[in-house]
C-alpha cells in the first residue's frame, strides 16, 4: 500500500487538538453541473442507497442524474444566498463560534468544518489538520440522531482516509446527542422564541428526514431516536401528546419509508380543519434545502392549498447562542482526558481572537 506523504515529524513538538464539525454537504453553486456532481457523490455512497451497485449505477447515471440535477438546481436557486449555500454558511459560522465558546471555557482547540459530500471535503480538512500538527481529532457529526445513512458514512470516510496515512492521529467520534439535555434545551428555546414573537398554534409538527423502513427493520436506531427527541422536546415545552406530531420527509423512490409522511399529513390536517400549523425540523442543525425549500415553501403551499390558514416554519437552531453553548458542552464532554487547557496568558489571547470572530459573525449576519 502506498501511503500519502506525511509532514515531517519533529520529536518533542507540541501536540494539537482539533474538532471537525461534519455536515452532509451541498453543491458549490446552484446550477445543474454543480448539483449533478454533488448528487453523484452523495447518491453513490452505499450507506445512502443500499441497492446492488451495478443495478444502482445504471439507475443513477441513466435516469436520476439526467433528470434530477436540473430540477434540484432550480430548487437550490430558490434558497441560495449571496454568501452561498445556507447549509454551508450556517455550518461555517457554527464552527467559528464553537471555537470561540470553547476558548472562553479555557480549551485550546482548533475547530474546522467539513462536508461528507462536496466542499470543503472531509479528506481535504483532515489533510490540512495533519499538516498543521493536529494529532488528536474529535469528529462531531451535525446529525443529532444516529443513522447508518448519515453518521456511519462519516465514520467510513474518516477511516477510509486514514488507510492511506502512515501517522494516524488519535481519533474520537461522537455518535449522537439526540437526547442530550443541552440539545433539547436549544430546541426548546428556538420554539419558544418563535412562539413569543408569533403566538402559537394548536399543533407542533416535528418533521425529521426520512429513511427507508427496511433500515429500521435491520436495526438502525434512527426512528427511535427521532421519537425520543420529540418526546423530550414535548416534555420541555409542556405540550400535551395530542399537540405534538412526528412526521418524516424527503421520501425518494417507490419503497416504503418511515411513516407518517410529512406532506400528506399536513394536507390531511388542513382538510380536518386545522387552521394553523407550526413545524420544525429537529434532525437538522442548519437550515438547508430540505428545510427552506421542501418545508418552508413546498409544504407550506400544500397545507394552504388544502384549506389551512397559517403555516409557521420554525427555523433550525443554526447559530443561536443556546445551540452554540450546547455544542460546546457536548464537544467538551468528549474532549475529557485530552490536555486542552489554556494557560492564563493564552486565555487573554483567545478572548481577543474571539471578539474578532464574534464581530465577523455579526457582520456576516444570517443568510437572507
Amino acid at each position: 500500500m502506498a501511503f500519502n506523504k506525511a509532514p515531517e515529524y519533529t520529536h518533542g513538538s507540541a501536540v494539537k487538538t482539533a474538532i471537525v464539525l461534519v455536515n452532509l454537504g451541498t453543491p458549490d453553486h446552484a446550477d445543474a453541473p454543480s448539483v449533478r456532481r454533488y448528487l453523484k457523490q452523495f447518491l453513490s455512497d452505499p450507506r445512502v442507497v443500499e441497492i446492488p451497485r451495478v443495478i444502482w449505477w445504471l439507475i443513477l447515471n441513466g435516469i436520476i442524474l439526467p433528470i434530477r440535477a436540473s430540477k434540484s438546481a432550480a430548487k437550490y436557486a430558490l434558497i441560495w444566498t449571496k454568501e452561498g449555500s445556507p447549509l454551508k454558511v450556517h455550518t461555517a459560522k457554527q464552527a467559528m463560534l464553537l471555537r470561540g465558546q470553547l476558548g472562553e471555557q479555557g480549551h485550546a482547540v482548533q475547530v474546522d468544518y467539513a462536508m461528507s459530500y462536496g466542499n470543503p471535503s472531509l479528506p481535504d480538512v483532515l489533510n490540512k489538520l495533519q499538516v498543521e500538527g493536529c494529532d488528536r481529532i474529535l469528529i462531531v457529526p451535525a446529525y443529532p440522531q444516529y443513522s447508518a445513512t448519515t453518521t456511519a458514512s462519516i465514520f467510513d470516510a474518516v477511516t477510509s482516509h486514514y488507510r492511506q496515512v502512515r501517522n494516524v492521529p488519535e481519533l474520537r467520534f461522537i455518535k449522537h446527542y439526540h437526547d442530550d439535555p443541552a440539545y433539547i434545551s436549544a430546541l426548546k428555546d428556538t420554539v419558544q422564541a418563535h412562539w413569543d414573537a408569533n403566538g402559537r398554534g394548536n399543533k407542533l409538527v416535528l418533521s425529521f428526514h426520512g429513511v427507508p423502513k427496511r433500515t429500521l427493520l435491520l436495526g438502525d436506531p434512527y426512528h427511535c431516536e427521532c421519537y425520543k427527541t420529540a418526546r423530550l422536546l414535548g416534555n420541555a415545552l409542556g405540550l400535551p401528546k395530542d399537540e405534538l406530531l412526528v412526521t418524516f420527509q424527503s421520501r425518494f423512490g417507490k419503497a416504503e419509508w418511515l411513516q407518517p409522511y410529512t406532506a400528506p399529513t399536513l394536507v390531511q390536517l388542513a382538510k380536518d380543519g386545522l387552521e394553523r400549523v407550526d413545524i420544525m425540523c429537529p434532525g437538522f442543525t442548519s437550515d438547508c434545502l430540505e428545510t427552506l425549500e421542501e418545508i418552508s415553501l413546498e409544504a407550506k403551499h400544500d397545507f394552504l392549498e388544502a384549506g389551512g390558514k397559517a403555516f409557521h416554519y420554525i427555523p433550525c437552531v443554526n447559530e443561536s447562542p443556546t445551540w452554540v453553548a450546547a455544542l460546546a458542552t457536548i464537544a467538551a464532554r468528549h474532549l475529557q482526558g485530552w490536555p486542552t487547557r489554556l494557560s492564563e496568558a493564552e486565555k487573554v489571547a483567545v478572548s481577543a481572537d474571539n471578539a474578532i470572530a464574534a464581530s465577523e459573525a455579526h457582520r456576516l449576519g444570517a443568510p437572507k
